[in-house]
């Protein structure tokens, strides 16, 4: 259920009731990513427009007037004017602009604020303990394909979140595609799988592409025919729930061209190398998260 109201902003819960009702929001940091989040929940219909302020750093007025210009909304570089009054404020920082952030705002926001913050690597506690109380916080780790409404959105909430607070979350980021709420503690490796996941998907459609290349094919079409097959192949590990093995038997006939494939496959190492990329970027997000909070 989608709905749009005169004053403040209701929040549907997925069973269709009202859970929150949201005086004011507060967007900052709208660069590509939270303009992307912007524009999903404009478009999906879930808040009016005057309910909205969105921010922007010091030297990029220009891109505040097109922000208020295209979407119709309050936009500008204060983020003390952005926060005052507002009961859920949305964080799409850089990681190393978050904790100043905290401090020049502490001041002026809301006690009862629900906070959510995209910030990679910057954990609730830190969020907690940089304002000095009980704070809201969730923590959310969506991927690039959410600019295309088509992502993947890990949710956390913090020591003083409720299921509430998450469900709020999770309304939001569903108008970029799926959404999970997760124990914090898996954040890390739920950066490494799906947030730099898009990074492994894009070389092998790269070396799939470069295969097709190779005997022949037109770039372009080659790298359609790649692209395609790996949407198809996602999208149908979601619609049966199967596991991949099982499906990979079914496309797996006895003495065809695709065990051939696979061997190949087995012999280069493709299965240990993507579960030791995946291993490395967690190992990364893990010393990011201890650099940024100690």
């Amino acid at each position: 259920m989608k709905k749009t109201v005169e004053a403040g902003l209701n929040v549907p819960s997925a069973r269709g009731k009202s859970r929150s009702r949201i005086r004011k929001l507060a967007l900052i940091g709208a660069g590509k990513l939270g303009e992307g989040l912007l524009s999903a929940l404009l478009e999906s219909q879930m808040l009016p427009l005057d309910c909205v302020e969105a921010t922007v750093a010091q030297a990029e007025q220009a891109r505040a007037d097109y922000l208020a210009g295209r979407y119709g909304i309050k936009a500008h570089t204060n983020n003390r004017q952005a926060v005052k009054g507002a009961s859920l404020v949305l964080i799409a920082l850089k990681p190393y602009q978050v904790e100043g952030f905290l401090r020049e705002v502490r001041n002026v926001l809301s006690k009862d604020a629900l906070l959510v913050s995209v910030a990679a690597s910057v954990t609730t506690a830190m969020i907690e303990r940089e304002l000095g109380h009980a704070a809201r916080v969730v923590r959310a780790m969506p991927n690039t394909p959410c600019l295309i409404r088509q992502g993947m959105t890990a949710l956390a909430r913090g020591k003083h979140a409720t299921h509430a607070d998450a469900e709020i979350a999770q309304n939001i980021f569903a108008a970029m595609g799926r959404t999970v709420v997760v124990d914090e503690k898996h954040m890390n490796a739920i950066t490494a799988l799906s947030g730099s996941g898009p990074a492994y998907v894009y070389m092998i459609i790269e070396s799939l592409a470069a295969a097709g290349v190779k005997l022949g094919l037109p770039q372009g079409l080659s790298t359609e025919l790649a692209s395609q097959t790996l949407l198809g192949a996602s999208a149908l590990v979601l619609h049966t729930g199967e596991h991949p093995a099982k499906l990979k038997d079914v496309v797996t006939t006895p003495a065809g061209c695709t065990i051939d494939g696979l061997l190949a496959l087995e012999e280069g190492g493709l299965r240990i190398t993507l579960i030791k990329a995946v291993m490395q970027a967690a190992a990364r997000a893990r010393q990011l998260v201890e650099n940024d909070n100690s």
